[in-house]
């Protein structure tokens, strides 16, 4: 019952994609990147990895202590000079201003595991 692809086995997903909660410890402006992103550090509870984010919706300080849900084993990509080593999870927002984060209803324990 995929909306718009095709339906995956769930052990494929869940084998394949590790998505993990974590803290946003550190957000920094990056105007060297194409798109209107941040530079975040992301802790995990016991890793931090970076991400470059398109959640410029939020003021800096506003994202200070989150906690997001992100892709952890994408392996890392290169912006504009920049190691983004996880992928943090968004869409778009109804009222079309940037990306709203996705994240947990009630803190949880930085690095649970999504499933």
């Amino acid at each position: 019952m995929g909306i718009d692809e095709p339906d995956i086995g769930p052990e494929a997903f869940l084998d394949d994609v590790e998505m993990r909660v974590g803290e946003i410890v550190s957000v920094e402006a990056f105007p060297e990147a194409r798109k209107d992103v941040y530079k975040l550090d992301v802790d995990f509870g016991g890793e931090t990895l970076q991400s470059a984010a398109g959640l410029t919706r939020y003021d800096r300080e506003e994202l200070l202590g989150r906690q997001v849900v992100a892709v952890v084993n994408l392996g890392t990509v290169q912006i504009a000079g920049f190691e983004s080593q996880c992928l943090v999870t968004g869409v778009d927002a109804a009222d079309g201003d940037g990306v709203v984060h996705l994240q947990p209803e009630s803190d949880v324990e930085n690095g649970a595991r999504v499933y």
